[in-house]
Formats: structure tokens, C-alpha cells, sequence
């Protein structure tokens, strides 16, 4: 059983999905991907990582929409989520 921590990165473009993934693996990281929130939220479902890395624009349901249902759910409400964004930093901050 491996003891590195888990990772689930959501984002709907697979090149960042893939950087941060490759960042993470060489880390020693074991790294889950999701291309949307609905993906997300079903392999929260199925496996809890250690942390969730989430891009706040995506089609259907956004990063904040997740991280609400995340936070929703007292199996994930502690669970430690990280927002992802290109938007302006300070008023995404205050929106995260």
C-alpha cells in the first residue's frame, strides 16, 4: 500500500491537467485527473485524496460550485481544496 498522498487535479484543458500532473508525479504524488466538476465529484464519490486542485472556470458546474458541494458533504468538508484560476488574483480570493 503506497503511502504518498493523493491528489485530484480538475481542470478542463489537458495540458494543465498534464503539467500539474507531471509536476505532482515527480514529487512522488499519486495524482487523479477530472475534466469537469461533474467527474470530479463522482470520483469523490468513489476515493477521498488528500487534496483537491480545482480550476474555478470550467463548463457546467465552476470550481466555486464544486468546492460548495464539497464543503456540502461531512465527508469532504474538511477535505483541503486548492483554486486554480488565470482571473485576477484579489477579487478570486475573496470569491474563494
Amino acid at each position: 500500500m503506497s503511502t504518498a498522498a493523493k491528489v485530484l487535479v480538475v481542470d478542463d484543458t489537458p495540458l494543465n491537467i498534464k503539467l500539474l500532473g507531471d509536476l505532482l508525479a515527480v514529487k512522488g504524488y499519486r495524482v487523479t485527473a477530472a475534466v469537469n466538476g461533474e467527474e470530479a465529484l463522482k470520483k469523490l464519490a468513489v476515493e477521498i485524496p488528500d487534496i483537491v486542485l480545482l480550476d474555478v472556470m470550467m463548463p457546467g458546474l465552476s470550481g466555486y460550485d464544486v468546492c460548495k458541494r464539497i464543503r456540502a458533504d461531512p465527508a469532504t468538508a474538511l477535505l483541503p481544496v486548492v483554486m486554480i484560476t488565470s482571473l485576477d488574483p484579489q477579487q478570486e480570493r475573496v470569491n474563494g
